[in-house]
């Protein structure tokens, strides 16, 4: 190969991530890997049984252990403000109160920790801390447990229930999921530093740095100010670090009593029940049609596990209330107490499981109906306004999202009769579901300063956790202002910086967004303040007509006047242009409702013999607004679909229920789709505008790349092999006792 080709090569690799450098020569530090002198290292103590009340605990031969500094129990703990009274940790609802009660909710709940100079210290002396139990009966079976719960009506009964119970076909079934782990690459890790009396500061894994410092401002009486957080790079979250969980308070807790800093990594183990998951759940879906297809009432219950000490509804029946115009329509959900830790937020959360059990239906209903399963959608789907609220849609493209991804899976070749296409052993099937996700922003904060060389940097609190989020406001910085993007620098994911809200929800990029976008543009206009001093041309200017470069500032249509950045920094004795801006919500959201959408259609093969699933081709169509950062955007689809084949073919957490303990918790025994189990996912946008979210018309999407990936896998077995499986994940054993019957 020649010069000449290597170079065109060269021209045409895409633009790399502005954290991608650090990231992958390893000057990036993700939590447990930033430099603190005097470090020593905690390792948390586990409890061994399910249910009960601590008797007694011996720390004396693990205090024997050379290295060992220190070891906090329930009995032995430095003062925690915020947790002094029950009624304070009621009134913090922090969640579990480690350290700070002697009851045991759930096998693997912290008791002890021990801190050490070394982890090797530590970890085998808290080997050798003993405990005695008082134990008591406990429930793990969510099957078992869920029977005895009741239901209670979720959300406003749309029209009547009994309108619709005599409709010529009702589909009415149940289904069930197993309960998901996010295991993210990079394990949950703390290091706590108290730099003084009242000051705190924390490296810390999570997905809102200013969700930690007001955490701990609170529980330990301090001033904001006082907590700084550093969460700059993050190995994945998936959800696991929207909240704080009890192994970073305990960290806390730990560089106070022995007053140094502290580092507190958890094991792959521990992961499994100190940072959430999906919960398992079941759901009831019954929906009747008129003989045309239109769906005219739906009844929707569900249930998830929660833990003994706190409640965690999914709100799993929400996606029902967001796709399809039902006139009549009732959601009905509980929560279901259980002795094990408390599960959280998973990628689209509630609506991903729920969106299983409402496709899975409809898909069962356009078989009934001998329908097109994408026409059944088309002629149901409320495209003009949200069939909640009421109020119309700002943009909604889920209709144009079907037509294109049907045509992206080659849906032409799917028949409508099941398991009538063979190829030697295997079944072939196609299947599609719509996924939905209620587009949000939140208020957020972004400042942006320009410097004497031209180079510009821009900084929020905001946590990048892999969404690509840094990469979209350099992009949104350079479009505005004209600066070329190596000159444009992100800084993010510290306390210090102007406040942005959590990264999850699909809200990280529509919110900031707006901060980056007005910063950009009143920096355009400042910087023509100043230049005016130089050139008369400048005064009055309008944002629209002025352009920056790395250079200096121009107009558009006045190609003579043009000022130096060096010119104007000296004239107007500067150092630096800052600016900071605040960017939330309006008016706009008691007008219109807002929604991202997605059409996920696949192709499978099903072996008749082995019972394995293999996903051939997965296609799946976007609507988040205008695409920011089309790369990332792409990742963060089709990392998404990764996620939902593993949700739909193996992912489970295991249960022994007599001895209330998970089993696999590891990555060994935990199964998820990898490399091998995911095809090359096909992902498009729509890549239209929303006028009204947000000044960049970006809406999110990390979520919907998940919410309907599921149910199109189920459908296409389905359409594979002629039995419908109602139950996640769809393993071989399952399949190969669906074709023996």
């Amino acid at each position: 190969m020649g010069l000449l080709e290597l170079l065109k090569i060269k021209s045409k690799r895409p633009e790399g991530r502005v954290e991608g450098v650090e990231k992958v020569t390893g000057k990036g530090k993700y939590a447990a890997e930033y430099e603190v002198k005097n470090i020593c290292y905690a390792v948390l103590v586990n409890s061994t049984v399910p249910s009960g009340r601590i008797q007694s605990i011996t720390v004396d031969k693990a205090k024997q252990v050379e290295g060992v500094l220190d070891i906090i129990t329930h009995l032995h703990k430095p003062a925690v403000p915020g947790m002094a009274t029950e009624d304070k940790i009621k009134e913090a609802k922090f969640g579990l109160p480690v350290f700070h009660t002697d009851k045991i909710f759930f096998k693997g709940q912290p008791i002890a920790m021990v801190i050490a100079e070394t982890l090797e210290d530590a970890t085998f002396a808290a080997s050798l801390v003993e405990a005695e139990y008082q134990k008591d009966d406990f429930a793990v079976d969510f099957n078992a447990a869920r029977e005895s719960v009741p239901l209670k009506a979720e959300g406003k009964e749309r029209g009547g229930f009994n309108t619709w119970q005599s409709l010529p076909l009702i589909i009415d079934q149940q289904y069930n999921i197993r309960a998901d782990v996010h295991n993210p690459m990079e394990m949950h890790a703390t290091i706590a530093h108290w730099t003084g009396h009242d000051t705190l500061r924390l490296y810390d894994k999570n997905q809102g740095v200013n969700n930690v410092q007001k955490t701990f401002a609170k529980l330990f009486g301090l001033p904001e100010k006082n907590v700084e957080v550093f969460s700059e790079f993050v190995g994945g979250g998936f959800g696991s670090g929207l909240r704080v969980w009890p192994h970073v308070l305990a960290s806390v807790m730990a560089a106070k009593q022995v007053n140094r800093p502290v580092k507190l990594m958890l094991t792959r183990s521990q992961m499994f029940v100190a940072t959430g998951y999906r919960p398992a759940s079941w759901q009831r879906i019954k929906l009747g049609s008129d003989q045309s297809g239109n769906l005219l009432g739906i009844l929707h219950q569900a249930k998830n596990e929660t833990s003994v000490y706190e409640n965690f509804n999914d709100g799993i029946t929400r996606v029902t209330r967001l796709i399809y115009k039902f006139p009549n329509l009732k959601t009905e959900a509980a929560t279901v107490p259980l002795n094990l830790s408390t599960p959280t937020w998973m990628r689209g959360p509630g609506d991903c499981t729920g969106v299983f059990a409402l496709e899975s239906a409809i898909d069962e209903l356009s078989y009934r109906l001998k329908m097109d399963p994408v026409e059944l959608r088309l002629k149901n789907i409320s495209l003009e306004k949200h069939p909640d609220s009421n109020l119309p849609w700002s943009t909604h493209f889920l209709d144009e999202g079907l037509k294109r991804g049907a045509e992206m899976i080659g849906w032409n070749a799917r028949k409508a009769v099941p398991a009538s296409v063979t190829d030697g052993d295997w079944y072939i099937g196609y299947g599609m579901a719509v996924g939905m996700w209620n587009a949000g922003r939140r208020e957020s904060q972004a400042a942006i300063v320009l410097h004497k060389d031209g180079s510009v940097m821009v900084q929020t609190a905001m946590t990048d956790i892999g969404t690509g989020t840094g990469t979209g406001m350099q992009n949104i910085a350079h479009e505005i202002t004209g600066i070329p993007k190596n000159k444009i620098h992100i800084e993010l994911g510290n306390s210090t910086l102007p406040p942005a809200p959590s990264q999850g929800g699909s809200t990280g990029l529509s919110s900031v967004s707006g901060a980056v976008y007005e910063a950009s543009t009143q920096l355009k206009q400042k910087v023509a303040e100043y230049a005016a001093s130089l050139s008369e041309s400048f005064k009055g200017a309008v944002s629209e007509n002025i352009l920056l470069t790395d250079t200096g500032i121009s107009l558009k249509n006045n190609s003579d006047a043009t000022v130096s950045f060096a010119d104007l920094f000296e004239k107007n004795h500067l150092d630096e242009i800052r600016l900071e801006v605040t960017s939330k919500p309006g008016s706009e959201r008691e007008k219109f409702a807002f929604c991202s959408s997605s059409a996920h259609f696949c192709k499978v093969r099903v072996n008749k013999r082995t019972g394995k699933v293999k996903v051939e081709k997965l296609a799946v169509m976007a609507d988040g607004g205008k695409i920011i950062n089309s790369q990332a955007a792409a990742n963060q689809m089709s990392g998404a679909a990764v996620g939902g084949i593993g949700m739909a073919l193996m992912e489970e957490n295991q249960i022994d229920s007599r001895l209330g303990t998970l089993i696999g918790n590891d990555l060994a025994g935990y199964h998820f789709a990898v490399n091998a189990d995911a095809p090359i996912i096909e992902v498009d946008f729509i890549n239209k505008p929303d006028p009204h979210i947000n000044p960049s018309g970006a809406k999110g999407l990390g979520e919907v790349g998940i919410i309907g990936t599921a149910p199109a896998i189920a459908n296409a077995i389905y359409n594979a092999i002629g039995v419908r499986m109602r139950d996640l994940p769809i393993t071989p054993d399952k399949i190969l006792m669906a074709l023996s019957r």
